[in-house]
This record gives structure tokens, C-alpha cells and sequence, in this order.
């Protein structure tokens, strides 16, 4: 096979890309972060490292259920760099998700990690949907013990299925991967979304939005 100029352009912008899937290399053994810091930078500024101390690389709290009394049924516990401080700059999170009996993770998309999902009790759905103009609807049951992924950026959702508490880890390819609940970000924007713009997006009638803005 003769490679071209136009093979080397695809590989190296292929590469490119990849390259920028996750969060950059740390330079440094560690860089703990330090949120006061007046610095603006990609993240956050680190700490001076004669002041590292370890409960800068320390969280307690994944043994302790999250409170699901709520619309959705469920509680997500975050570690991410923000209760975490020395997740700052390897680019990795993970996250508790609690659920009660058929509560939901609604469908949220994470801009900035791709998401592993082992379940640890319990019978949950899950599922993602592919990017236009497929939009195909990848789904499956899982039980205690299953591993699901999630690309990254991809809209996503979690549902337990079961009649008792269902429990699973997250872990994420980011120290800080964000999160976009589908319906908070459009019926609850602020200011909010003309509604005009969602009625002809939803194919639904002026009032009916107007309502799930309200709730919102």
C-alpha cells in the first residue's frame, strides 16, 4: 500500500483527536488542587507541594447510601476534584448512584469523560443513544456484578427495574466531567429557552411547554 499525503492527514488529524478525548497528562507526580487560588487556569491551580498532606488524596463517604426521596428516585455521591482535591490534573472520578425501587438516573450526557458503570446490588436498565442521524438506542439489564460503558458525551440514563435499592459505582475519564441533565438544561435554562423554539424542537403545543418549564 503507497501512503499518501492524504493517509498521513487522516492518521495524524485521527490522532489528534483521540489525543483530546480525556483530560491532559499531569507533568508532575502530583497537583493537588487548590481552590482559593486567584490563578485562572484549565482546571485548577495546585498547591505548593511541601503542603500536600494525605488527606489531600482522601474522601470517606461511598459506604454511605444517598438519600433517593426525591422526584427521580435516585442520589448521585460525586468524588470528583472538587471533594477530592488530589484527582487534580489524572484525569479520573467516580461517583455512588443510589436508587429506589424503579427510580431513574434521568438521561444526562457528561461533556468531558467517558463512564464505567459496575453494579453492586440491585437490577438496573441502562442505556445511551447514538449521536444524529442514527440515534440508536443501545440498551441492556444489568445485575450485581455487570459492567456497562458509556461514551463520552453521548446522552444516557439509569433505572432500577427491581422491587428493592439498587446501588451502582461510576467510575469517569475526568476529574471533573460534568453534567447535563437533558430536561434541567432545556426547560429549566436561565433564562429560559423561548418557547416557541421548543415547540417546534418537541413538536409539542406552547402550553405544554410553558407547564415543563414551570417545573423546572
Amino acid at each position: 500500500m503507497v501512503i499518501t499525503s492524504a493517509h498521513l492527514f487522516s492518521l495524524v488529524a485521527l490522532t489528534f483527536t483521540l489525543a483530546l478525548a480525556a483530560d491532559q497528562d499531569p507533568l508532575q507526580d502530583f497537583c493537588v488542587a487548590q481552590p482559593k487560588s486567584q490563578v485562572i487556569v484549565n482546571g485548577l491551580a495546585c498547591k505548593d507541594p511541601s503542603l500536600v498532606e494525605a488527606n489531600d488524596f482522601f474522601f470517606r463517604g461511598l459506604h454511605l447510601a444517598g438519600n433517593t426521596t426525591n422526584l427521580v428516585g435516585s442520589k448521585v455521591t460525586p468524588v470528583t476534584v472538587s471533594q477530592l482535591p488530589g484527582l487534580n490534573t489524572l484525569g479520573i472520578s467516580l461517583a455512588r448512584i443510589d436508587f429506589a425501587p424503579w427510580g431513574t438516573n434521568p438521561p444526562h450526557t457528561h461533556p468531558r469523560a467517558t463512564e464505567i458503570l459496575n453494579v453492586i446490588q440491585g437490577t438496573l436498565e441502562v442505556g445511551f443513544v447514538t449521536s444524529n442521524p442514527g440515534n440508536l438506542h443501545i440498551t441492556k439489564v444489568l445485575q450485581k456484578g455487570d459492567v456497562f460503558v458509556f461514551p463520552i458525551g453521548l446522552v444516557h440514563y439509569q433505572r432500577n427495574v427491581g422491587s428493592a435499592n439498587a446501588v451502582a459505582i461510576a467510575a469517569l475519564s475526568s476529574q471533573n466531567p460534568g453534567v447535563v441533565t437533558i430536561a434541567n438544561a432545556v426547560f429549566g435554562a436561565v433564562p429560559e429557552i423561548a418557547s416557541d423554539v421548543l415547540a417546534k424542537a418537541f413538536q409539542l403545543d406552547k402550553d405544554v411547554v410553558a407547564n415543563l418549564q414551570s417545573k423546572f
